[in-house]
């Protein structure tokens, strides 16, 4: 799966879910810090990535657009690291591929259990 991680997660997430088989690129590597969420939720949508992220941002301006892609990952609770974080995001990942693959909205809260929601919201 294609990967884009938002400015708010730290790179270290790259190496992790590139070591479990993911395409993983950090937005500071494509795009600059300061970039407005609507810019890098459409490179995602225009690049087929799957948005992971920290920032409500994200499903709001899914909702406001009615979009269907891109797909985003939203991590909810602390710790937001990939050594406390990892394996439930790639259990997440593995449960909900289909659902990621259609665009949806997966949520990984401090429980760790994904639930995912269908784009389009409506």
């Amino acid at each position: 799966m294609r990967l884009l991680l938002d400015m708010n997660l730290t790179p270290r997430w790259v190496s992790y879910l590139n070591e479990a088989g993911h395409n993983c690129t950090h937005w500071s590597q494509l795009g600059p810090s300061t970039a407005p969420d609507a810019d890098i939720c459409a490179y995602a949508r225009e690049h087929c990535f799957v948005l992971v992220t920290n920032d409500l941002d994200f499903p709001q301006i899914l909702a406001h657009t009615a979009a269907a892609k891109p797909s985003v990952i939203l991590l909810r609770g602390e710790p937001l690291t990939p050594e406390a974080r990892a394996s439930a995001v790639l259990d997440g990942i593995a449960e909900c591929r289909e659902e990621l693959d259609a665009g949806a909205i997966l949520t990984i809260d401090w429980s760790d259990k994904p639930r995912a929601r269908l784009l389009p919201l409506r």
